[in-house]
């Protein structure tokens, strides 16, 4: 089977659904802070993949469809609910419990990094260039600017925590070049959702029933319940369909620089419907990331003029 090659730059329809996942995932923060105060981390996200994962087998049972049984493809599905949510998701609610949320933020951010790293080593068509590392640089620091100076002040008190949120980062990075294959193996984005996050709700339930014994539990409020919902069916079931998707067009290190996009996002949401404030250092910060400049546009622009008027 011929082998997609992938494209370094994104369209604008990738690009607005890349947007849409930033602003899903922007908005899971605001889930997440409703649900810690009713539910345990590892119960939280437990729920999320468990939740996901049956609503996405209700729109395969309602499209007549089911997931594949082929034994190699189950392998995968497991390879990737483990680097994508069970490893990931379990060092950044450890290390988030030593360590500020900003500075794990910043820490997280690194993820397009290692993800062009990994993809530079593990693939002929996905290759790191200068350009791309500098641009991925300046989107970490624009992340560190928007959160504010304040949360590097604990950088290095700690050093387990953060080395558990990079290697948060470097599991999405190895994931997101894993989750590549599907495509190849033809499993559909929709099949590619609904097996990676089974996978991970089963990878997870032991965790969970040892770790937190969710039978001993006080019953959370409703506005839990909603929260919970709101990260299973909007942040994870739907997403990963957009996630999956974008993948296998735009490519891994294309789709990692959402990591760049939530902090954005989750602001931008917080001024429209919370009534914060944009600061400064918040427009500095977007400012840094330069999307256009990650995906090496402005660049070529550059050299196009500089071309013609020596020409």
């Amino acid at each position: 089977m011929a082998v997609a090659t992938t494209r370094l730059t994104m369209n604008t329809r990738e690009w607005a659904i890349l947007g849409l996942l930033s602003v899903i995932w922007g908005g899971s923060f605001f889930f997440n802070g409703i649900a810690v105060k009713g539910l345990p981390p590892l119960v939280i996200v437990w729920l999320r993949v468990a939740l996901a994962a049956l609503a996405l087998h209700l729109v395969l049972r309602a499209l007549g469809q089911r997931l594949p049984r082929d034994r190699r493809i189950w392998g995968a599905f497991l390879v990737m609910g483990l680097f994508n949510n069970m490893v990931p998701f379990s060092l950044l609610v450890w290390g988030q419990t030593h360590i500020a949320g900003g500075l794990a933020s910043i820490l997280n951010a690194t993820t397009p990094l290692f993800t062009v790293v990994v993809a530079h080593v593990w693939t002929s068509d996905d290759r790191m260039t200068g350009g791309r590392v500098a641009g991925i640089l300046a989107g970490v620091a624009g992340v560190a600017a928007m959160i504010g100076p304040t949360a590097l002040g604990g950088l290095g008190s700690d050093l387990l925590a953060e080395l558990a949120c990079l290697g948060a980062a470097l599991s999405y990075g190895i994931s997101g070049n894993f989750g590549r294959r599907f495509g190849r193996m033809g499993v559909s984005p929709l099949h590619t959702a609904a097996g990676q996050v089974t996978a991970s709700a089963t990878l997870l339930l032991p965790i969970v029933l040892l770790v937190d014994r969710p039978w001993a539990l006080a019953m959370p409020g409703i506005g839990v319940w909603i929260a919970v919902a709101g990260l299973a069916l909007l942040s994870t079931a739907f997403a990963y369909l957009l996630f999956f998707r974008l993948l296998a067009t735009a490519g891994a290190s294309n789709l990692s620089l959402v990591t760049f996009l939530v902090p954005v996002s989750a602001i931008l949401l917080g001024t429209l419907f919370l009534g914060e404030h944009l600061e400064p250092r918040h427009f500095a910060g977007m400012a840094l990331i330069g999307l256009a400049a990650i995906d090496g546009r402005p660049a070529r622009a550059l050299k196009n003029l500089f071309t013609a008027r020596s020409g």
